[in-house]
């Protein structure tokens, strides 16, 4: 990454936020009215900061009309209350949204009540609770980003939106990422953590937020990739949850869960740390595809099974509250993606 930093570019850059909502060359820091905390200081001096954002509204952050990338995005606000703003990110004009998930989730992060740092290439969360995003996002004609507040009080946002105005491949792919919640998870039943996807391109990353039900360890399930066609039985199967996570044995050192945050994977929190293998407990789990990112030509579906033991070492099929995020790239933006729950549907009670 390093080495890009040495060439000459044709690239202008530019930035979206309460103090430039346009991104115009020139135009930032212009506000003249906002926090009275300026009001000695003048045009110049930190005027407009943050946005508000009233309940049931839904407000747009960013318009923007021209070809390029976002590059990165920081947003936080004041509420922390989990799963209260939905994210939705449009493409060169379509209906549908690409990116549509709560902001918490899309962060890996989906009960951000309680601040946990995430350290990831692609993700980071930073005290206290500074989202970021590291996702390069590819557009031919323009982007809109957009954030609904389904909470019952307004809150406060702040966010800069990192692009890049540039002339991008014909071959560039959309960035999406869609959420889905199962609460609780049918006996016998499969968790779908991606399904209907059409077109061609790649896999690049999985959130799960998962609620366990029952005493004794949840993650003997195999996550599934099922590719260009496949029906019964998957192209790429794993060998259980923590294994695709990239942990091993139940990630438990010592008696108990063992966070970590690494590069590309991660068990970023654990509701309870004090003991392994009680109910009622809720985990976060990212794995990044960045640098084996899952292929497909036609068609995609992703799985997840909810597995604990059972008496005479016997799997035993979990009713799990289990939500995703599935992040990948494709030249579709037709896809359409399930229904949102609504604002009782998302909540989490612990």
């Amino acid at each position: 990454m390093l080495n890009q930093l040495t060439t000459k570019k044709n690239i202008r850059s530019f930035s979206i936020s309460p103090e430039n909502f346009t991104g115009a060359k020139g135009a930032g820091a212009m506000a003249t009215e906002g926090t009275p905390a300026a009001r000695e200081l003048g045009q110049g001096w930190k005027v407009s900061p943050k946005i508000w954002i009233e309940p049931g509204e839904k407000r747009t952050l960013a318009d923007i009309k021209g070809q390029g990338a976002i590059k990165h995005f920081w947003i936080t606000d004041n509420s922390q209350r989990a799963r209260q703003l939905i994210l939705r990110i449009y493409f060169d004009g379509a209906e549908n949204p690409a990116v549509e998930a709560p902001l918490s989730d899309f962060f890996a992060s989906a009960d951000n009540t309680t601040f946990r740092p995430l350290y990831s290439l692609a993700m980071c969360v930073n005290p206290r609770n500074g989202f970021n995003c590291y996702f390069e996002m590819p557009y031919f004609r323009s982007f809109r980003f957009t954030l609904e507040n389904i909470g019952d009080e307004k809150c406060v946002v702040y966010y800069q939106i990192d692009c890049e105005e540039k002339e991008i491949s014909p071959d560039s792919l959309y960035f999406h990422a869609q959420f889905r919640r199962v609460n609780p998870l049918p006996y016998k039943e499969v968790y779908t953590i991606l399904d209907n996807i059409k077109g061609k391109g790649h896999y690049v990353g999985t959130y799960l937020h998962w609620g366990s039900k029952t005493n004794g360890w949840w993650g003997e399930g195999e996550v599934k990739f099922y590719i260009d066609g496949d029906k019964e039985f998957p192209t790429i199967c794993g060998t259980g949850t923590e294994d695709y996570f990239c942990g091993a044995y139940c990630f438990e050192v010592g008696g108990k869960y063992a966070e970590f945050s690494s590069p590309y994977s991660g068990l970023h929190k654990v509701s309870d740390t004090n003991g392994a293998y009680l109910s009622q407990l809720y985990f976060d789990m990212y794995r990044w595809h960045i640098n084996d990112p899952i292929y497909f030509n036609e068609d995609l579906r992703v799985t997840v099974q909810a597995l604990g033991w059972r008496s005479n070492n016997r799997f035993n099929p979990l009713q799990e509250d289990i939500s995703s995020v599935a992040y990948w790239y494709s030249d579709n933006l037709d896809d359409t993606y399930p229904a949102l729950p609504d604002r009782d549907a998302l909540e989490i009670i612990i």
